[in-house]
């Protein structure tokens, strides 16, 4: 792991920062290229703008780590008016949750009724998917997963590639019949407990990738999404999928906002599965510094913000 990317990821954890950095107007700028505002109505315009390209959405209100009850209930009522929205405007989006901004430091059964309020507005076609966070909330996420999955098929879990453990889980879950989608990670992890460095992540990932679409093709995994903006990487899945006989339809690609918008309209232009996560709202400074750290050249792209302000 780079310095750059370490020191990345000690800033997103300051509480200084986060309260404070969001208010220099060319932090704001840069967070623009990433999210397209605060509101719903903003994330609900997006999708609209990404559906006439054919690129599906996943809506993620941001925050984490909710401490107060009735914080984390009235964080659980706004996904449902999210689905509500949704729903309405005949979207298809569907969304991402935290569970730590359910109410899991307060108490998984707290923070899984919240969740199944959430699941249970969803229709059955969709996934309501499940956000991974740090490592020491890997196995109570996993729990709980578990748990829902058992009562609803619609909902999905996120694996991160960079942990060693991932390919255990994967076994684990797959007899399960989960929707996986997998990312390379974006947290400070010690080597101890994850790939240090990116080439071992990459080829993790790919790994799992492989495992995915078999399981896949075996229905075994009900929706296998690939979460990652590193392009030579879809290529490399992509070829595999078409050599081991996956429809375009059925490989799932899915990036965040505003990063590789040619890759996502090529995608989907071909007809592969291409979704976007929208991400929006207020508590964006942690998973705004996280988005730099995962490729620091963005951190050029600030730099102008700066020097144009």
């Amino acid at each position: 792991m780079s310095l750059m990317r370490s020191a990345l990821l000690v800033a997103s954890q300051n509480k200084w920062l986060r309260e404070n950095a969001v208010n220099y107007p060319f932090v704001r700028r840069s967070v623009s290229r990433f999210m397209p505002g605060e509101s719903l109505d903003a994330a609900l315009d997006a999708a609209d703008g990404l559906a006439r390209k054919k690129i599906r959405s996943v809506f993620t209100h941001l925050g984490e780590n909710v401490t107060d009850r009735n914080e984390a209930q009235e964080v659980a009522n706004h996904y449902l008016e999210v689905l509500r929205r949704i729903h309405g405007s005949g979207l298809g989006t569907e969304v991402s949750v935290k569970l730590t901004q359910l109410g899991l430091d307060l108490s998984p059964e707290f923070c899984f009724d919240n969740l199944e309020k959430i699941i249970l507005k969803e229709k059955k076609e969709a996934i309501v998917w499940v956000d991974m966070e740090a490592s020491n909330y890997v196995d109570v996420t996993l729990d709980i997963f578990r748990k829902a999955l058992q009562k609803y098929p619609n909902v999905g879990i996120c694996l991160q590639a960079y942990l060693y453990r991932t390919k255990k889980d994967l076994d684990e879950l797959l007899p399960l019949r989960p929707s996986i989608r997998l990312v390379k990670g974006a947290y400070k992890e010690p080597a101890e407990i994850a790939y240090p460095k990116k080439l071992d992540v990459d080829e993790n990932y790919f790994t799992l990738g492989q495992t995915m679409m078999a399981a896949q093709a075996a229905g075994t995994c009900v929706r296998a999404a690939f979460g990652t903006h590193d392009v030579a990487l879809i290529h490399r899945l992509a070829d595999h999928a078409a050599k081991s006989g996956v429809p375009r339809k059925d490989f799932e690609v899915q990036m965040l906002y505003g990063i590789q918008r040619e890759e996502q309209e090529r995608l989907a232009h071909e007809g592969y599965r291409s979704a976007v996560l929208v991400a929006y709202g207020s508590y964006w400074f942690p998973w705004f510094v996280r988005r730099l750290a995962e490729r620091p050249a963005n951190l050029w792209f600030m730099a102008r913000n700066l020097f144009a302000s």
